[in-house]
């Protein structure tokens, strides 16, 4: 197996987890700070907006590569077993039918909201 193969499917898991996190913050059985963190998580993976765009070298891909990746894991190690195996079916199953994953609007309008508040801001420290 080479490296390039481990990266796909490291890559594939990562997709399948946001999609289980988005199945894990309406199970009944996921503790509420999970559930928390989990919709912040969601929100943002599922977003079709990027909180640092990827035209800027370098910090374009860190959200991608780093801090996504670390926060679907930190939630993901929050929830119990039983809902996170239930939960991985149902990922699987979505994304076999679906062929994608669901999108956020919810977290494309976080993503803009915050963006409008950086401009803001930037703007009246440089006024």
């Amino acid at each position: 197996m080479t490296l390039g193969d481990k990266l796909k499917g490291w890559a594939k898991r990562i997709k399948r987890d946001a999609v289980t996190l988005w199945f894990a913050r309406k199970h009944r059985a996921t503790p509420w700070y999970a559930k928390a963190l989990g919709f912040f998580v969601v929100a943002y993976a599922l977003s079709p907006i990027d909180l640092i765009p990827d035209f800027i070298p370098v910090l374009g891909y860190v959200d991608e590569v780093l801090l996504l990746p670390g926060l679907i894991w930190l939630t993901i190690r929050l929830l119990p077993a039983q809902v996170l195996a239930d939960c991985r079916n149902r990922a699987d199953e979505w994304m076999t039918t679906q062929g994608s994953r669901p999108a956020s609007r919810v977290g494309a309008a976080l993503i803009v909201v915050l963006w409008v508040v950086f401009g803001v801001a930037l703007w009246v420290w440089l006024v």
